[in-house]
């Protein structure tokens, strides 16, 4: 490339030798700057087009973009997913647990009516009685009972006038109420 450079030079400078023969200072002086202008433009448009020409030979060395698999999309599904179905877990044990416990003061509550029924009414007891002893009944032994005593109260219950509440049907409230006592 200096090669180049100098033979354009000398070729440069010998045909702005011919062309300064003959001309007055400010033209040969303006020739010289022109011609050494010149010179300069084209060594730096060499220049450039060699640098040019380096950046293309290292481009070539550059291997294109690989595409690397990216699952970080699936990830973050999965992991919002997980976090949904380990949420509606515990919401759901939790709710469970309070139904069962809500179901055991239920139990309780109806026991305590049962308990505190007034058999001076006997009509209204004798409902009050087969209404409370119903929603307790949910085991066998205590569905068998409570067929018992429905079946005894039933001569309270669709009567205007009724007679006071008998000892038999009397002992088997009692043994309904200490039988869902024991049970809860």
């Amino acid at each position: 490339m200096r090669n180049e450079k100098l033979g354009m030079g000398s070729v440069g400078k010998l045909f702005f030798e011919k062309l300064l023969s003959g001309r007055s200072t400010v033209a040969q002086y303006n020739l010289k700057f022109f011609t050494l202008h010149s010179l300069l433009l084209i060594v730096w448009m060499t220049a450039a087009q060699a640098e040019e020409q380096n950046l293309t030979v290292q481009i070539r060395d550059i291997k294109p973009l690989l595409e690397i698999p990216d699952s970080s999309y699936y990830i973050y599904w999965g992991l919002i997913g997980f976090g949904g179905l380990l949420l509606f877990g515990i919401l759901f044990f939790l709710l469970k647990k309070i139904w069962e416990q809500r179901k055991i003061n239920l139990a309780k509550t109806y026991l305590a009516n049962l308990k505190a029924i007034d058999w001076k009414e006997t009509k209204k007891s004798a409902y009050e009685a087969t209404h409370y002893a119903r929603l307790l009944a949910t085991d066998a032994r205590r569905k068998e009972l409570f067929f018992q005593l429905e079946t005894m109260l039933e001569k309270y219950k669709y009567k205007k006038n009724v007679d006071a509440l008998d000892q038999e049907t009397h002992n088997q409230f009692n043994l309904f109420v200490k039988v869902a006592d024991e049970s809860i």
